[in-house]
C-alpha cells in the first residue's frame, strides 16, 4: 500500500522505479482507493499486487499486461471524516482481480477514438460469460504493456478505464431530497457535538 502519489510523481527517482518494475513485469494490479479510509490521515491510497512471476502456470500468463481498477467512488460515509468499505465492495474488487488473473483470459481495453494506441490490432475484445474478467468502462481495464508505456508509466486507474456511462434516467427530485437529507443529518451532528463541548467547557474550573 502506497499513497496515490506514488502512482505518477517522478521525485526522488519515483518515476524511474515505476519504469523499472514495469519493464521487469512485476506489477500485477493497481487499486486506487477511496479517501477518508483512514482515521490517522486522509490522504488517498493505493494497493500495489506485485508478482515475481506472472507466467508460472498456475495462473494466466499476465507478462504483456496490468489490470487497473479505480474504487475511489466505492464504499459510504460512516461519518463526515471516514468512509468504509463494505464486504460488497471488498469483494467486487477481489472478484474483479481474480476473474482477471484465472485462466480464462482477459479482455483487453478498447479506447476512445483519441486514445486508440499507436498500433492497429493491439486490443480486443471477446464477449464477456460468467465469472469471466470483462472491462468495465470507470472501473477496472486489462491494459497492455505497451499502453503503460505510451503513457510514460503514469499508474493512475483513472487514466487507464476511462469515464463511467453516466445514466440517463437521473432524477434531480430524489437526488436533491438526498442530498438534503444528508445535510441536515450532518447539521444535527455539528450542534451534538457543539453542545457536548459546551457541557464539557462548563465542567473545567479555572
Amino acid at each position: 500500500m502506497l499513497a496515490k502519489g506514488a502512482l505518477t510523481s517522478k521525485t526522488s527517482g519515483e518515476g524511474e522505479i515505476r519504469k523499472a518494475l514495469v519493464e521487469a513485469s512485476l506489477i500485477d494490479c493497481i487499486v486506487n482507493l477511496p479517501a477518508k479510509l483512514f482515521l490517522n490521515t486522509q490522504i488517498p491510497a493505493s494497493l500495489w499486487f506485485m508478482s515475481r512471476n506472472r507466467a508460472n502456470g498456475k495462473f494466466r500468463d499476465r507478462r504483456n499486461e496490468i489490470l487497473f481498477i479505480d474504487a475511489r467512488n466505492m464504499g459510504h460515509l460512516i461519518n463526515r471524516r471516514t468512509r468504509e468499505l463494505s464486504a460488497e465492495d471488498i469483494n467486487t474488487i477481489a472478484d474483479t482481480y481474480h476473474n482477471w488473473r484465472n485462466p480464462v483470459g482477459a479482455d483487453l481495453c478498447v479506447y476512445p477514438d483519441n486514445l486508440q494506441p499507436s498500433k492497429k490490432g493491439r486490443t480486443h475484445r471477446f464477449a464477456p460469460t460468467e465469472d469471466k474478467y470483462t472491462d468495465i468502462k470507470g472501473f477496472c481495464c486489462a491494459a497492455p504493456i505497451e499502453r503503460v508505456k505510451e503513457l510514460d508509466y503514469v499508474l493512475t486507474p483513472g487514466r487507464y478505464v476511462g469515464l463511467a456511462v453516466e445514466e440517463d434516467d437521473f432524477d434531480f427530485t430524489e437526488r436533491f431530497n438526498s442530498l438534503k437529507a444528508e445535510f441536515e443529518g450532518q447539521l444535527k451532528e455539528e450542534a451534538e457535538l457543539n453542545q457536548r463541548i459546551m457541557e464539557n467547557l462548563a465542567k473545567v474550573k479555572i
